[in-house]
């Protein structure tokens, strides 16, 4: 496993281009006997494995990919391709459930149907609502669905388990601001959309400061400014384009995010006597746990831990598309820890591994949940 493991962190590929990674899970699935289907989603794979008459079936998603940034730590199975790296451990969770597939097919030790769900593009590019819209659920149909995710800061034989709320939603919106180019040296004879642009950054955040219910957690942030030119620092711009992130975890605060950045926006650009353009692009859903499924995930995880197992784990403002699977059935999203996060250990971060010490937790709690679920 962990051989496999450093050789996938090695050979990182990006959303939809999972060719020799869905190559090589596709392979040990069939390798003892699963039932493989591969191209859902483009890059997406599903293996079945059915034991028994039990009619109830559920699904185990484990996503694939890598992010589009350079790996700058000194392992020696550091990443073999350009500005692509392992950074948050889909290489640790595509291992882990291979294993446990291959396990639970040897000892086939339940009664129905488990779908083992390998998931392209789910660093923002959209794979899970691809293979849901390619019909993963009218194929593989599934009473329930069960994610997994590393965390750092929790030790890699502890699992964090609660219902409701887990991941926010992860929604991207774009202002840009239209006014009258002029002169540095004479704004009066312009409509300036730096200064107004300015004002918006500015305003932006008593979105969630003082409209949100401040009971409901919620992030707002901009993230990218394109304006003007260095090579022309005496001239005052026609446009300004400003985008970033919206966050939520229901549904009513995130209709209010986007009402309340364009009022914002359109507000701004009257106070200044200029036109301002505004979209906003839904882009994954809210991740909240099933209260039974997550009940069902709690069993497993006390099976297989070393520890308690803990309940009461903050939600995080990240995103997982994972959310598109919770839409059509029941889902848990369960965490297991990567260990101290620290050392560049964190999510996203150029020099973060997954710890191989966590495969084997992981490994039993994708068995134990199966052979519980269904008894």
């Amino acid at each position: 496993m962990i051989a496999l493991r450093r050789d996938l962190h090695a050979h990182p590929e990006l959303g939809f281009e999972e060719v020799r990674t869905s190559g090589i899970v596709a392979a040990q699935l069939a390798e003892v006997g699963i039932s493989v289907h591969r191209g859902l989603g483009k890059t997406g794979v599903v293996g079945t494995l059915k034991v028994g008459d039990g009619t109830r079936s559920i699904g185990l998603r484990a996503d694939m990919d890598a992010l589009a940034m350079p790996e700058l730590g000194d392992l020696p199975y550091r990443s073999g391709t350009p500005n692509t790296m392992h950074a948050c451990g889909h290489d640790g969770h595509t291992v882990m459930l291979l294993a446990a597939a291959r396990h639970l097919a040897r000892t086939r030790n339940f009664n129905g149907t488990v779908h083992f769900i390998f998931q392209p593009a789910e660093e923002g590019r959209g794979g899970a609502k691809a293979m849901v819209d390619d019909g993963l659920f009218k194929l593989f149909p599934m009473d329930a669905a069960y994610g997994l995710h590393n965390m750092p800061g929790l030790a890699p034989d502890e699992m964090a388990v609660v219902a409701g709320p887990q991941l926010a939603s992860s929604d991207s919106w774009e202002v840009v601001f239209h006014g009258v180019g002029t002169h540095g040296a004479k704004p009066h004879l312009g409509r300036d959309a730096v200064t107004a642009a300015a004002q918006f950054l500015t305003a932006i955040h008593t979105i969630v400061a003082r409209r949100i219910d401040p009971l409901q957690p919620a992030v707002v942030s901009a993230c990218a400014i394109t304006a003007g030119d260095f090579n022309a620092l005496n001239v005052i711009p026609d446009d300004v384009r400003i985008g970033g992130t919206a966050r939520a975890y229901s549904a009513a605060v995130r209709d209010q995010l986007e009402a309340e950045i364009g009022q914002l926006a359109q507000g701004v650009a009257a106070t200044f006597g200029i036109t301002v353009d505004y979209s906003f692009k839904r882009r994954i859903p809210p991740v909240v746990n099933d209260a039974d499924v997550t009940r069902r995930a709690l069993l497993a995880a006390q099976t297989v831990t070393g520890r308690p197992v803990v309940t009461d784990f903050p939600p995080s403002t990240a995103g997982d598309d994972f959310a598109f699977l919770g839409a059509e059935v029941p889902g848990a999203y369960v965490w297991l820890g990567n260990g101290p996060a620290v050392d560049g250990a964190l999510h996203h971060n150029s020099r973060y591994d997954f710890n191989d010490e966590a495969i084997l937790t992981g490994a039993r709690y994708w068995t134990a949940l199966v052979e519980q679920e269904l008894r």
